[in-house]
């Protein structure tokens, strides 16, 4: 945190993993940034999500993530443990962010239009890696469900706290709110 643009002041900093923030524990996110940016908002992807579940009233989710077994186990008891009631879970389970970053968005749509997604409110695409963001307002229109990312929840989440309180049209639903 020392290395962000040092002696600036700073309004907002979007801590850029999932996975990473909830091994780490958002609180310690939040923790060693405020050691050189005292008063900086803070934002991690999954702490966005849950933000950004409120906001919508989203209750029951299906997930999609990319990683293996034991992170995704990670995963689920995070959003169980804030209330968040998951209706399905399915993943690619890789290994690599290498290989993440490679998934190719149009099959990452195709695989979401066939997640069991029913009984959920809401589709969580979980990991900043996949290149989610540009295929959400299809997602969207094919599921007709929410459909929350890592990235769009994260993004929402720092432009709002900067009072950037616009409609953004091309990102999902999230955006017009």
């Amino acid at each position: 945190a020392n290395n962000i643009l040092p002696g600036e002041d700073i309004n907002s900093i979007a801590y850029g993993c999932t996975s990473g923030t909830v091994a780490i524990g958002d609180e310690r996110i939040v923790r060693e940034i405020h050691k050189t940016k005292p008063n900086v908002y803070v934002s991690t992807p999954i702490t966005a999500a849950i933000k950004s579940f409120s906001k919508m009233k989203i209750n029951k989710i299906a997930v999609l993530t990319p990683y293996p077994e034991l992170v995704n186990e990670t995963i689920y008891s995070f959003l169980v443990k804030h209330n968040i009631e998951i209706t399905s879970f399915s993943s690619f389970n890789l290994e690599y962010d290498s290989e993440i970053a490679k998934v190719d968005p149009q099959y990452l749509l195709e695989t979401i239009n066939k997640l069991e997604h029913q009984n959920a409110d809401a589709i969580f695409v979980s990991c900043t890696a996949l290149r989610a963001v540009e295929i959400i307002d299809q997602a969207e229109r094919d599921t007709s469900k929410f459909v929350i990312s890592s990235n769009q929840a994260l993004i929402w989440d720092t432009i709002r706290s900067v009072n950037i309180n616009n409609n953004i049209d091309g990102y999902g639903k999230l955006f017009l709110n």
